[in-house]
């Protein structure tokens, strides 16, 4: 199977701008290709993730990959897929992002061998530039209708758009035209919605390179799908927020969790887009899906897979531990401090003061049954459990045995309310 045979199985062809041309170009050499990540913020997220992986597909198959992170578009803001103005950050804030976005990348890319990354910023050739530069040499290679036709721009244009945000793509495809012209780039590959930078920089290099009107030059535009759920929401959001790959931001817990809920309908396209599982075991992990739903293989092995890739495989273990312990596997009181943190970062907590706390003030303080009857009650009907084990006990008081890693306890009323019980000391 030939790399644009894999793409083309995994659904990531979305448009190409010459698939039989750049076919043959990618049999008959290694082809340098660049995908450019603005720094809007001080992570990449998880909708990221199927461009980084589509490069190091790439980079597999033998080409060489030119990661660009935006240090001047980053400052201008790229309205493709947006209704409304972006904020402009500070360049030092940008600069900022830039490090951290940088860092990410060289993580899931191989920036060693024959066909090592290059990292690039396009601030280095666009800060440099002066505005007469830039309008001379760069901008009256584009007609105000051209530029009007596309989407990103004509999408803005009954609500607003800025000349600010206007020029970005004349910006992004000189990013194009730079490195075709000083690196010999001739792919460029983005999310779908960037077609029309994608084209208008292949437009602006066959102009500086002296091309025919109509006649392709010898540079390639390809986009991938943007990644959505069967239910129609964007995938990567959360009510919490969007899934980051930054494992301050978004746990490894929480990454494999946010995966090992991926719908039924959804767990077999993201298999395809999102590992590199050959054909043959995602079939198999579809029949799964098709015939033992319940046990939900598929999904545990995309949860495996993506967070082994974007953390490490002890963090996959930790998450796995974690999983375990807090859906009745494993045993809560083998969990350290930092795993409670992670598996119980959203439910409610509450702090207590004195060295040993009646459970029935517990409950009742920390709002975890509404009154001391009702947490009698609960006590009495084997309702209450700490750490995992059944408390039946009205004069029970938590003392030291019962810190999970010396620091917290976890207090669970009936199937899944659990709340977190942390100690002032």
């Amino acid at each position: 199977m030939t790399l644009l045979e894999d793409l083309q199985f995994r659904g990531l062809m979305n448009q190409v701008t010459d698939e039989s041309g750049l076919e043959k170009l990618l049999e008959t050499e290694q082809v340098k290709l660049y995908c450019g990540f603005d720094p809007t913020g001080d992570s990449l997220h998880i909708g990221h993730l199927l461009t980084i992986l589509t490069l190091r597909r790439f980079q597999i198959a033998g080409h060489k990959p030119y990661p660009l992170v935006g240090g001047a578009t980053g400052l201008i803001g790229d309205p493709s897929g947006k209704s409304s103005e972006r904020t402009l950050n500070e360049q030092d804030v940008v600069e900022g992002y830039v490090n951290k976005i940088q860092a990410q990348l060289e993580r899931f890319l191989d920036f060693a061998g024959e066909n090592k990354a290059e990292m690039k910023n396009n601030y280095d050739w666009l800060g440099s530039m002066t505005l007469t530069d830039f309008l001379r040499d760069v901008g009256k290679h584009f007609s105000l209708n051209y530029m009007l036709a596309k989407d990103a721009v004509s999408s803005r244009v009954d609500t607003g758009i800025s000349f600010t945000e206007f020029t970005y793509q004349i910006l992004q495809s000189y990013d194009f035209h730079k490195l075709y012209s000083e690196e010999g780039v001739k792919l460029q590959i983005g999310g779908s919605d960037q077609w029309g930078n994608i084209t208008a920089g292949l437009e602006l290099i066959r102009k500086l390179s002296g091309g025919e009107e109509g006649t392709p030059p010898d540079a390639y535009g390809f986009t991938i799908p943007l990644v959505t759920k069967a239910d129609g929401e964007k995938f990567g959001k959360t009510a919490g927020g969007a899934i980051w790959l930054d494992p301050e931001k978004t746990s490894p817990y929480e990454f494999y969790q946010f995966l090992l809920n991926t719908d039924d309908r959804d767990v077999v396209k993201f298999l395809k887009y999102f590992t590199f599982l050959s054909p043959e075991e995602i079939q198999e992990l579809e029949n799964e899906v098709n015939e033992r739903p319940h046990e939900r293989k598929a999904q545990r092995r995309l949860a495996e897979e993506l967070t082994r890739f974007v953390h490490s495989e002890e963090d996959l273990l930790q998450a796995e531990k974690i999983t375990a312990a807090l859906f009745g596997e494993g045993d809560l009181t083998n969990l350290k401090a930092d795993e409670v943190l992670q598996g119980f970062k959203d439910v409610p907590s509450y702090t207590v003061t004195e060295e040993s706390a009646g459970l029935i003030e517990v409950l009742t303080q920390a709002k975890i049954a509404s009154s001391k009857r009702q947490a009698r009650e609960d006590i009495q009907n084997g309702a209450v459990y700490i750490n995992g084990e059944r408390c039946q006990d009205l004069e029970k008081a938590l003392g030291e045995e019962d810190k999970i890693d010396g620091a917290f306890t976890i207090i669970r009323r009936g199937k899944k309310k659990f709340f977190l019980i942390k100690y002032a000391n």
